[in-house]
């Protein structure tokens, strides 16, 4: 199947959601925002089943492939279409998520297209309003710039505090047992990671 690398996330098509809300059953719940085809979910999933796993992406067919990789697994990962800057508070009730991951946003390089960035403003509060106390939140990139944005971005709302101390990248490593495909392959290829961690307050 041919799968689209970028999808603008601005577009009038994406503004109201209409997928499939995640079932919920009470276990704790992580979420991973542009979860792709999930494989951190999975391998999270595979490390620690006990838990509920989340993918929120803006790809419709990658979120069936998702699905369907679940059921065929019996993985407790579910993946919703959706525009995760708008749609994040309409899909998760307030305060039920314990960790969300945001690993390698797509970077939009050129100056016009900065806008379709997923790490901003509206997406920080939609995650404040879904993490319960406490909650983290644990952002990848090589891209400095992407990186930056993303530091910036949580610095400037109080409900997040910085696990590695005021504007500073954390520095010891991705602590959850398990790589993204881009992950792994930016440690193969030798590309700094720039990563972040945040609790919410």
């Amino acid at each position: 199947m041919r799968l689209r690398q970028h999808v603008n996330p601005t577009q009038v098509h994406f503004a109201r959601f209409r997928g499939a809300r995640p079932v919920l059953d009470g276990r704790a719940i992580e979420i991973e925002v542009g979860c792709a085809d999930a494989q951190f979910l999975f391998e999270r999933a595979a490390s620690d089943p006990a838990r509920q796993y989340v993918g929120l992406e803006i790809r419709e067919d990658l979120v069936a492939q998702v699905n369907r990789r679940a059921r065929s697994h019996r993985l407790p990962v579910q993946a919703v279409f959706c525009q995760a800057q708008l749609h994040m508070t309409e899909i998760l009730p307030p305060g039920s998520v314990d960790r969300v991951y945001i690993n390698f946003p797509d970077p939009w390089f050129k100056r016009r297209h900065h806008a379709r960035r997923m790490v901003d403003a509206a997406l920080a509060d939609g995650i404040a309003v879904v993490a319960r106390l406490g909650a983290e939140v644990f952002v990848q990139s090589d891209v400095w710039d992407i990186a930056l944005d993303a530091m910036a971005t949580f610095e400037r709302d109080e409900r997040f505090v910085n696990l590695a101390g005021e504007w500073t990248f954390w520095r010891a490593g991705n602590p959850y047992g398990v790589r993204s495909w881009r992950e792994q392959n930016a440690e193969a290829t030798g590309l700094p990671i720039w990563r972040i961690r945040y609790r919410r307050r």
